[in-house]
C-alpha cells in the first residue's frame, strides 16, 4: 500500500485534466523511479512557474509579465482581435503561425446550466479593448458547442453599434475528412461556410 504521502500526490495528480486515477498513480511511480531526472526538477519548475506567471492585464493570456509577449509585440496587428474563450485556444492557433493580430480572452463561455453568465466572463475589458486600440476587426473564435454559439451570438449584439467588423472563424469538414464519418452538424455547417470558387 502506498504511503500517505504518495496517496495524496497520486490524489493531486489525478485532479489534472486527462489523467485519471490510475494515469496518476503511473505517473508517480515514475516520478518516484527518477527523482533527480524528473521529481526535483518538476518540483522546482512547478515552485518558479507559481511565483512568477501573470495573466496578462490585456488580452488574459499567461506570461511571467504583466502584458504577455503577444501583446507587446509591435509587429502583431493590433486592430484584429480574436476572441476565443481559453488560453489553449490561443496555444492552439499560434501553432497555425497563419494569424498575426492579436487575442481577447473571455475565460469561458455563457452557461445557464453551470450558471456561467456575462459578468463571470472578459467582456468589459474586450470592449475596452478595442475602443482604446481602434479595432477594426473582431474575429470570433469560439466553440461550435451550443455555449460556444450563444456567446458568439451575445458578443455580436453587444458590438452591433460599434464600427468594426465580426466575422467568425469557418467550420466544416477537417482536411482529410470523409463526409460518410462526419456527423450531420458538421456537414451542415461545412455547406453554411462553402465558399464561392468562381462567379459567373
Amino acid at each position: 500500500m502506498e504511503s500517505q504521502e504518495i496517496k495524496n500526490l497520486i490524489k493531486l495528480m489525478a485532479k489534472i485534466p486527462g489523467l485519471g486515477p490510475r494515469s496518476a498513480r503511473r505517473g508517480v511511480l515514475n516520478l518516484i523511479k527518477n527523482p533527480e531526472k524528473l521529481m526535483l526538477p518538476l518540483a522546482k519548475s512547478l515552485i518558479q512557474v507559481s511565483e512568477n506567471i501573470k495573466l496578462c492585464s490585456v488580452c488574459g493570456n499567461i506570461d511571467s509579465d504583466n502584458i504577455c509577449g503577444i501583446c507587446k509585440d509591435e509587429k502583431r496587428d493590433k486592430n484584429t482581435i480574436c476572441v476565443v474563450e481559453d488560453i489553449t485556444d490561443v496555444w492552439a492557433l499560434e501553432r497555425s503561425n497563419t494569424y498575426r493580430g492579436r487575442y481577447h480572452i473571455l475565460g469561458g463561455v455563457l452557461s445557464a446550466i453551470d450558471g456561467v453568465n456575462p459578468e463571470d466572463l472578459r467582456v468589459k475589458e474586450l470592449i475596452d479593448n478595442i475602443k482604446i486600440n481602434e479595432v477594426k476587426e473582431v474575429i470570433l473564435a469560439t466553440s461550435a458547442t451550443l455555449a460556444g454559439q450563444t456567446t458568439s451570438f451575445y458578443i455580436t449584439d453587444l458590438l452591433e453599434d460599434m464600427n468594426v467588423t465580426i466575422s467568425r472563424l469557418a467550420q466544416g469538414i477537417p482536411i482529410g475528412g470523409e463526409l460518410d464519418y462526419l456527423d450531420d452538424g458538421t456537414i451542415g455547417a461545412a455547406l453554411d461556410s462553402r465558399k464561392i470558387l468562381n462567379k459567373r
